[in-house]
């Protein structure tokens, strides 16, 4: 069964939904009307350039050339993480793209390696999709993550010298922080997850679904994807958290901006 094609017209007839949001947006003065036509243009424009490299690269599928693209999407990621919450991209560049290059490099092995097994771990037709779909996982769950991290550390900067004041050690004092990004950054998945098919069907299952893969095949797949990129943000977002404090605080717990 072959994939109905949506021509550029019935596209264009799909875009006057935005009509909607936008509308109530401005309505409300939101000040969001102008983003989201820029996010909506921008995403058509990337994905279609996306879509024509892609067919190439899964053409190529050499594997210096899959790598420098994972990489690229890596540093994309760090500067947008560190852009959307505000933090000074100088002192976390390297500690959020080593983060999200360990978790990866960890989940992609496991997961292409064991449970999808293609002929090459790294050939370009699983490797980049399934890198680019955690990516986009991690991204979401660490900005939420340092957000809340920092700014309940800000906000509560008391009950910090406080601990720290009593006998704490700075990573005893920073716990509580921790722990309230650690829920704030997964509660919104594991919602997701435990209503996952009741209320709603994923992206993932739903793309193969109308790609002609059948049913059982894709909630296998959707199944493994939601578990590796569970596992995948939360590695990610506790080497963050990690990796950011070495450089953020001093030898006596201090932050340092």
């Amino acid at each position: 069964m072959e994939t109905i094609n949506i021509g550029y017209g019935h596209m264009a007839l799909g875009f006057l939904l935005l009509i909607i949001p936008t509308y109530f947006l401005y309505r409300y003065r939101t000040g969001l009307v102008k983003d989201t036509l820029i996010a909506a243009l921008r995403m058509t424009i990337q994905l279609f350039l996306i879509g024509f490299y892609l067919e190439y690269l899964f053409l190529w599928d050499k594997l210096w050339l899959n790598l420098l693209w994972i990489l690229l999407m890596i540093i994309i990621a760090s500067s947008t993480a560190l852009k959307r919450t505000h933090l000074p991209a100088r002192t976390l560049f390297m500690a959020v793209s080593v983060a999200f290059l360990v978790s990866l490099l960890i989940i992609d092995f496991y997961f292409l390696g064991l449970v999808v097994r293609p002929e090459k771990i790294f050939t370009a037709r699983y490797f980049i999709p399934i890198s680019g779909m955690i990516l986009g996982n991690m991204l979401s769950a660490n900005v939420i993550a340092l957000n809340s991290f920092y700014g309940s550390l800000n906000r509560e900067r008391q009950l910090y010298l406080y601990l720290l004041g009593n006998g704490a050690s700075p990573s005893e004092a920073l716990t509580p922080f921790m722990r309230e990004a650690l829920i704030k950054s997964f509660n919104p998945t594991i919602a997701s997850m435990a209503v996952m098919g009741l209320i709603a069907l994923p992206g993932t299952m739903t793309g193969q679904i109308l790609g002609g893969s059948s049913p059982s095949v894709a909630i296998k797949y959707q199944i493994m994807l939601m578990i590796t990129i569970f596992a995948s943000s939360l590695i990610s977002v506790l080497l963050t958290l990690w990796i950011s404090r070495k450089k953020t605080f001093d030898k006596y717990g201090m932050t340092k901006f």
